[in-house]
């Protein structure tokens, strides 16, 4: 079944068979997605990086698939059931829904009341009444009665025939498969408050009375619905759209079978045979699906949005090699200041305590300036957690003070330093430090470079998504985990100042050898070339070929190796080297030269232009970062706190995070404010990741701040008019969408927004979308 694999990933992909193979064998032999799509280009003919995850996925999928088919058939014909009408079947169900749809009345179960009535010798009066409804069903019953098989009486002889019918329904895959498919389309998932708990489960409020289309309904909001079943605040209920008189589901399984009400004795039994198979069994059946395929769908939306956020996270720029100040701001416990170098290394710690209640102001300015003198700081990084705005001031009056260190001050997201903090990683890799004082090291490494330092976190715990806890834990990892290597090795590793957690993440190589790398380096000083890792113990040559391409050294003893040109093709660059006459290092960097050369002069049997190209273009800018340049953004002067707003003040901020009914941006008063989707642009906005990513930069006007409910709204909109009262929920939506609750298909009411309009209502309680919540004053 390969072949068949690779032909319906290829036509999904829109690419040729030839090049999904080629893929498939990389893979297969051990290569990754990264080392695929930067130096096998030619074997799958230029499939990108997105591509091949794609590809990667469906894979794996399809694979799974198989494996099942595998075992249903072998199911089926140690059952001695297997024909070649149902074999072709289960061999042509192209997803796992239909292939188990197929196998589900040839599954092993318990035994049922439809196989006690078979037992019983009752399935020929089931068929005979099917079959041929002008019989009375009493009469037809009456010659089915034995006491010793259980059947008492006509009645009984007929409930078990019911039984028989019911299954037989329930389990026709065509008609189930039909069903499924129209309710998907038609239905809708209904929640309601459970009694007494209208108080308990207020975070809920929008779900007490609500229902919506399946097909319209948004990952958060599925999510949010499931969360509170979960908490036992809502009821749920999974509703069929329904037609006049009787369903039109029961009217598709009567169909499917000729049961019709023609004035014949035994239609009116079997109609009610119809009816009970599907509110007993049929709709149970679909629910259950239902219920899984929305779970499903949401979490992978999701999945999406958190990875698409990370890898914003993870490619924001970089402060660079700069000595810098971590501030990992508090009250009572005071404020850790940590001073790392260029390089990262941990110069000097402090605990000052500036703030109530000790209030140590100028004590807590006169440290700082003197580390600050003392160890050349460029930048302070102050972690946006509590007591973020007044550690922010107190930076800003030493950036006055001290106006001969050129000081420049950074608010960086501290998302998940509490959780590196404690972790054996950070234990030993700054032993001698204090829990508390390790946060403040993290705060001002990740301005350096949050890429490096980030990778110390397990993904999950940066929490640059919504409703991660809900998620499935392998699918939620597998991604992340797919974002970090991506990410990691689409930068590329200076391999002599990596640690191991970044290691780790390099193509090919696993934490158990990232250890040993870096034991190496310790033991026998920094490397020189690329090639002196074969030394590595337990790294081979098929470690080395993933690796070797993405690790970087400087000022080593081949210039190439500060290059993302693989080794590999050095033989390549030699060759160019020679036909201009001069050296490496001296045609490195040098466009006019290099744009002089022809690429296709130098394609050979093992590397095409593809490749050249992309030698050509590195040579160019040799080691260059495709992050983005640095910058920060000024909190206006004066306004710290949110009774400082007002309506029409056009602010600059940070997006702190996106999630998909808008982006929450840090304006510098502790409460993270809201640009709602529909407050991002002119045009509609389907995605507001197309619009902004976390760590962008953005001028917004404020549209509307509610003190009480500690919600600031926010647009992207700069002409647009603030609203009169200045608290709003509406603010930040058009005209047309403002008044009320939008009218949900089928009479009932929703919100839109996160929690069905007004972006509230529950969150993880603990990652960055929780606390970014609860600063937006919505959580």
């Amino acid at each position: 079944m390969t072949t068949s694999i690779e032909s319906r990933i290829a036509e999904e992909l829109g690419v040729r068979e030839r090049q999904v193979k080629a893929a498939v064998e990389l893979l297969d032999g051990g290569s990754t997605v990264p080392f695929i799509a930067r130096y096998r280009k030619e074997a799958t003919e230029m499939l990108d990086d997105a591509q091949l995850r794609s590809l990667e996925e469906r894979l794996r999928y399809l694979r799974e698939l198989e494996e099942r088919r595998t075992a249903i058939l072998e199911s089926v014909r140690s059952q001695g059931k297997l024909d070649a009408e149902l074999e072709a079947r289960i061999l042509s169900a192209e997803s796992k829904a239909r292939l188990e749809d197929i196998y589900l009345p040839y599954k092993p179960k318990r035994r049922t009341k439809a196989q006690i009535a078979r037992e019983a010798g009752l399935e020929p009066l089931a068929d005979g009444l099917l079959a041929d409804p002008s019989v009375e069903p009493r009469a037809a019953a009456a010659a089915f009665v034995n006491s010793e098989k259980g059947v008492a009486d006509a009645a009984g002889a007929l409930e078990g025939a019911r039984a028989i019918l019911t299954e037989r329904f329930g389990e026709d895959a065509d008609l189930i498969g039909e069903l499924r498919e129209r309710m998907w389309s038609r239905g809708r998932l209904a929640a309601r408050v459970r009694e007494g708990q209208e108080e308990a489960g207020a975070k809920f409020a929008d779900y007490f009375d609500f229902a919506e289309g399946f097909t319209e309904l948004p990952s958060h909001r599925v999510l949010a619905m499931f969360r509170g079943e979960k908490e036992e605040v809502l009821d749920l209920s999974l509703e069929p759209e329904e037609s006049e008189g009787t369903s039109a589901y029961e009217q598709s399984i009567a169909r499917r079978f000729g049961i019709a009400d023609r004035g014949r004795p035994a239609d009116g039994w079997l109609l009610e045979t119809v009816r009970w198979a599907w509110r007993t069994r049929v709709l149970v059946h679909l629910g259950i699906d239902l219920r899984l395929r929305l779970r499903q769908a949401a979490e992978d939306e999701a999945v999406r949005v958190f990875a698409a956020n990370l890898r914003d996270l993870l490619l924001a720029a970089p402060a660079g090699s700069r000595a810098t100040m971590g501030l990992d701001p508090g009250f009572r416990t005071g404020v850790k200041v940590a001073v790392v170098d260029a390089t990262g290394k941990v110069a000097a710690t402090e605990t000052i305590y500036p703030h109530v209640p000790r209030q140590q102001w100028d004590a807590s300015l006169a440290v700082l300036g003197r580390l600050a003198e003392q160890h050349g700081v460029e930048l302070i990084a102050i972690g946006n957690g509590t007591a973020s705005r007044e550690t922010d001031r107190l930076a800003a009056d030493l950036v006055k003070a001290r106006p001969e260190l050129k000081l420049t001050k950074v608010m960086v997201s501290e998302a998940g330093a509490s959780v590196y903090s404690a972790s054996p990683y950070a234990s030993q890799e700054l032993p001698e430090l204090d829990v508390s004082l390790r946060g403040a090291v993290s705060i001002a490494r990740r301005l350096q470079d949050p890429l490096a330092e980030l990778v110390k976190i397990d993904p999950k715990s940066i929490g640059v998504g919504q409703y991660q806890h809900d998620l499935s834990e392998v699918k939620l990892s597998r991604s992340l985990d797919a974002v970090v290597e991506d990410c990691v090795n689409g930068v590329g590793v200076d391999l002599n100042t990596a640690s191991a957690p970044l290691l780790s993440r390099v193509s090919g190589i696993s934490a158990g050898l990232a250890e040993k790398i870096v034991s190496h380096r310790d033991e026998n000083g920094p490397f020189r070339s690329r090639k002196r890792l074969r030394d590595v113990p337990r790294l081979g040559p098929k470690a080395y070929e993933q690796c070797a391409g993405f690790l970087r050294i400087t000022g080593g003893d081949d210039p190439l190796d500060a290059s993302s040109v693989h080794p590999e093709a050095y033989p390549v660059v030699r060759r160019m080297v020679a036909s201009v006459g001069t050296g490496v290092k001296e045609l490195m960097g040098d466009g006019a030269l290099l744009r002089r050369l022809r690429p296709e002069e130098f394609v050979d049997d093992t590397f095409g232009l593809p490749t050249v190209t992309d030698i050509l273009k590195e040579l160019e800018k040799p080691g260059r970062d495709p992050r983005p340049a640095f910058r920060t953004a000024s909190f206006k002067e004066g306004v710290e706190k949110l009774a400082d707003l007002q309506p029409g003040m056009l602010l600059e901020g940070v997006v702190t995070n996106v999630a998909a009914f808008g982006a929450f941006v840090d304006v510098g008063v502790h409460q993270d404010g809201l640009v709602h989707v529909s407050a991002m642009s002119r045009s509609f906005v389907k995605d507001p990741r197309e619009v902004v990513k976390p760590g962008d930069i953005v001028r917004v006007k404020v549209l509307g701040v509610d003190i009480p409910r500690k919600r600031i709204s926010l647009t992207l909109r700069l002409d647009e008019e603030p609203t009169a009262t200045g608290g709003d929920e509406n603010a930040g939506r058009p005209p047309q969408q403002r008044g009320g609750r939008r009218q949900a298909r089928g009479g009932q009411q929703a919100r839109g927004g996160q929690q069905g309009g007004k972006p509230r209502g529950p969150a993880p309680a603990n990652d960055a979308m929780a606390e970014a919540l609860r600063r937006a004053g919505l959580a």
